[in-house]
């Protein structure tokens, strides 16, 4: 079937950690060649889209413009000013989390928050953890920007945003709103920004958790691709089967 548009992971599609994945490359510039639409969709969220796309350019000679990322970040921006609660905002997370919420009309607070925002952060403290407990306990709304219990590295698995969320939950028995994949909120405003239906958009990724799920969970249909952290041994064991599965993009026909 040939789509429209395309929602395309990074990490463990384009690139797996500091190293290119040259069938992602390839991917893309095929895209850019049949001038189809494409959003990269990430829950990374300790760098901005312009952060992103430099990156991408810099490190692995993929040109695109910022508007073509779209991070977890800016998900939750998105879904902090729809619930008109207020603010005041305390963050876990690194400055591609800190820099679009605060520049987004979001002003810093610890002691008596309207929401506490809970992301990736290789610097967390207990001392964050601690604000962040306590505001919760009090009543702010609890956002994880993103479920990942883990992050694939050149080392191997790492802790993710989704590990910081649970002890968070835990302390406070109170459960996340979550934005990222694979939850509605980040899919919905995705396929919004490509403008398509959500029957004319792929959703491309190599994590069944995060990307395929987020494409079954919301009616989009999948490629699972097997570059990164989904491996080809748990394909049979999947609970329900993402709609195409290649083991390289090269496999994929835009036609």
């Amino acid at each position: 079937m040939a789509y429209k548009g395309y929602l395309v992971d990074l990490d463990g599609t384009i690139y797996r950690g500091n190293e290119i994945i040259p069938a992602g490359k390839r991917f893309v510039e095929r895209l850019q060649q049949a001038s189809l639409p494409f959003l990269f969709v990430t829950n990374n969220t300790t760098k901005t889209s312009q952060t992103v796309a430099k990156r991408l350019e810099v490190e692995f000679e993929i040109r695109v413009q910022p508007e073509t990322v779209y991070t977890a970040s800016y998900a939750t921006l998105d879904h902090m000013k729809e619930t008109k609660r207020g603010n005041r905002v305390f963050i876990i997370g690194e400055a591609g989390l800190k820099n679009v919420l605060l520049d987004g009309g979001f002003i810093w607070e610890e002691e008596s928050p309207d929401f506490v925002v809970v992301g990736l952060d290789s610097q967390v403290t207990y001392k964050d953890l601690e604000i962040a407990t306590l505001a919760i306990r009090k009543g702010a709304l609890f956002i994880g920007t993103n479920p990942d219990k883990n992050l694939p590295s050149e080392r191997g698995l790492i802790p993710g945003a989704g590990s910081f969320i649970a002890l968070l939950e835990t302390a406070t028995n109170v459960e996340a709103v979550i934005i990222g994949k694979p939850q509605a909120i980040i899919m919905n405003k995705a396929v919004d920004i490509l403008g398509l239906d959500k029957k004319e958009v792929l959703m491309v990724g190599d994590n069944y958790e995060t990307d395929i799920s987020a494409g079954i969970h919301n009616n989009i249909d999948t490629l699972l691709v097997l570059s990164g952290f989904t491996p080809r041994t748990a394909v049979d064991t999947l609970p329900e089967a993402p709609t195409y599965i290649v083991d390289s993009l090269d496999d994929w026909s835009l036609e």
